[in-house]
């Protein structure tokens, strides 16, 4: 087990016992089985949300309606939604991505990935 693996179970194995958090913990810990170093854990979060993440949906980025057409993985390991305007199209990292009050099935990963983003 990586030094960063065992940071990461240590550190949750010390949070109360919120259920939300032990979910989006078990949701994590589900993402980064068998993956070392913060690179692979990462990809491991993109197939999880490409499986489950239900796209297209609407949000608001900026105060403008956006659909979010799909996910991406950047060639430095960033998670990012491919947006669209029109004929626009941006990446925003998932990390920053405003979710719509109504969240699309599958956002949970998109909490559980900010989760285990904070927690690097």
């Amino acid at each position: 087990m990586t030094d960063r693996k065992k940071k990461t179970e240590a550190g949750r194995r010390g949070r109360g016992k919120d259920p939300l958090a032990t979910k989006l913990d078990q949701m994590i810990d589900e993402a980064i089985m068998d993956a070392y170093g913060d690179s692979e854990q990462t990809v491991g979060f993109y197939t999880i949300l490409e499986e489950n993440l239900e796209v297209p949906f609407r949000t608001q980025v900026l105060g403008l309606e956006v659909t979010v057409e799909r996910i991406d993985l950047t060639d430095d390991d960033q998670i990012v939604a491919v947006c669209s305007r029109g004929k626009s199209r941006q990446r925003i990292p998932i990390l920053d991505l405003p979710l719509p009050t109504l969240p699309p099935k599958g956002a949970e990963w998109i909490d559980a990935f900010r989760r285990w983003a904070r927690g690097r």
